[in-house]
């Protein structure tokens, strides 16, 4: 199994990857700043101007290295990948549930719980970090209402009527977002969602997360066999890793969204390191961003306890194990497929 150590994040600008030897070799200025050997490496992600040698990209391709080529500000462009190995008869059943509407219902209700059930957990540990406030009173009365919400998640509903039980919901936890700011306030202001571009710094931030943590889930689909493209809860769209969105939503607020309010929170992010651009759009700035990949990166090697397993393991390795969790269903060896609940 692939684990979440092994991804190497090229930001810098102008960096030249090529193959020597058995090893990757990464130069800046014509200067050799980094070398790894190829069987420590499970994926390469290239921010904006990165180069890669044919060689480097037939050797990744053979080997199973996914080389995933993205804007400067984290939009993705397109992949490189060999080919993927995987069992026909997991991807046939894939795609047969996905064209049954109620066992695709089935897998995005255990996708939704998951995801408002950490909603709730991200709201609920900042009221008990924070000292009693109206703000503190407004997450807990979000955190009642996704606690009402969840209940309501009976297997009765329809795809569409899940999805708009999720969209009102992820509204709610956004309406109070801002609140889970606590530092910084005047430089970092939340007033809604929005990308394409990010109008503020904390969309920004959310953004270029989403965006690394698409990648990490697509990752893990291919690992275990799966079609990215193929999702349940999102239904197919040419370049889209539905499949990956789907997982992702348990994992929005876990990684993602606790990452871009501990950055803010402690500090560690400053309003100096983002762009404003005259259309208002932000764009975050070079240092800024190799801050956040190595947050994320650290972020990922935290130690859990997974709900379902029981078992402790990095929480970088759990989109993994639910990918694997999902095949399992899908096999017909679970009944259902197990969201990834925190505590």
């Amino acid at each position: 199994m692939k684990t979440h150590l092994n991804t190497l994040y090229v930001t810098t600008q102008g960096s030249y990857l090529r193959k020597q030897s058995d090893a990757l070799v990464v130069s800046i200025e014509k200067k050799d700043r980094l070398r790894l050997p190829l069987i420590n490496v499970g994926s390469i992600v290239c921010f904006g101007r990165v180069l890669c040698t044919p060689q480097l990209l037939g050797a990744c391709a053979q080997k199973g290295i996914a080389i995933t080529y993205m804007t400067e500000y984290g939009r993705f462009l397109a992949a490189v990948n060999g080919f993927t190995p995987g069992n026909v008869l997991l991807r046939r059943e894939q795609y047969r549930r996905a064209d049954e509407m109620s066992a695709s219902a089935a897998i995005a209700r255990s996708c939704i719980i998951g995801k408002l059930a950490n909603y709730r957990t991200v709201l609920r540990r900042a009221v008990r970090d924070q000292a009693a406030s109206e703000a503190t009173k407004r997450l807990e009365r979000v955190a009642r209402r996704l606690d009402m919400t969840l209940k309501t998640l009976d297997a009765t509903l329809n795809l569409d009527q899940l999805r708009g039980v999720e969209g009102d919901a992820t509204s709610e936890y956004f309406s109070v977002f801002n609140d889970l700011i606590v530092a910084q306030k005047d430089d970092f202001v939340f007033s809604g969602r929005n990308r394409r571009p990010p109008m503020d710094r904390v969309n920004a931030m959310l953004s270029f997360g989403y965006a690394m943590l698409t990648n990490d889930l697509r990752s893990a689909c291919e690992a275990c066999g799966l079609d990215a493209a193929v999702g349940f809860l999102h239904r197919d769209r040419p370049g889209r890793p539905s499949l990956a969105l789907d997982l992702m939503e348990e994992f929005r607020p876990v990684i993602v969204d606790r990452l871009v309010l501990s950055l803010i929170n402690r500090q560690q992010v400053k309003a100096k390191g983002f762009e404003i651009n005259p259309g208002g759009g932000v764009q975050i700035e070079e240092a800024t961003r190799k801050e956040f990949v190595a947050a994320y990166q650290k972020r990922k090697q935290e130690t859990i306890t997974h709900p379902f397993l029981d078992e402790k393991m990095t929480l970088g390795l759990v989109p993994h194990i639910q990918a694997r969790l999902l095949a399992r269903h899908l096999r017909g060896d679970s009944d259902a497929y197990p969201p990834f609940s925190w505590k």
